[in-house]
């Protein structure tokens, strides 16, 4: 069983993460937070394998709590998920230890994969993501 950490501001995002990830048999939603903060307190309480991280968040944002998060003595793996598909919150986010860095409009069998695919310790990019840094750091880049 994957246990999961959704980490979101918004209510109604974190519901239907919530409504996605229960029909998957082997994915358990343990907690849910509203900010980085509340992320920390509760995956320090209790055994969580995956976090699922929004960027902006009031309080402590994704990129910070994802820092955090890595340094627990049991870490979760982390993928963070946007509306923003900006390069800054990926290269931030990747140097920050997540594992997956998907976008909010993502199909939602792409996020039930995120998730088991980075508690397997593998990692997961959105496609344009991903071009955008082979293209930046693959070769013939000035990087």
């Amino acid at each position: 069983m994957i246990r999961t950490l959704i980490v979101d501001d918004d209510h109604l995002v974190r519901i239907a993460l919530a409504d996605i990830l229960d029909d998957d048999p082997a994915i358990t939603v343990v907690a849910q937070a509203g900010d980085g903060r509340e992320a920390l307190d509760l995956a320090a309480a209790q055994s969580v394998d995956v976090a699922l991280m929004d960027v902006r968040m009031p309080r402590l944002d994704g990129i910070a709590a994802t820092q955090r998060l890595r340094a627990l003595s049991r870490p979760p793996q982390v993928v963070l998920l946007t509306t923003f598909d900006l390069d800054q919150y990926v290269y931030d986010g990747l140097a920050a230890g997540a594992s997956g860095f998907l976008l909010k409009d993502a199909d939602p069998a792409d996020i039930v994969r995120a998730v088991h695919v980075v508690a397997e310790g593998q990692a997961m990019l959105h496609p344009a993501a991903a071009r955008r840094l082979v293209d930046r750091y693959g070769p013939g880049s000035s990087d």
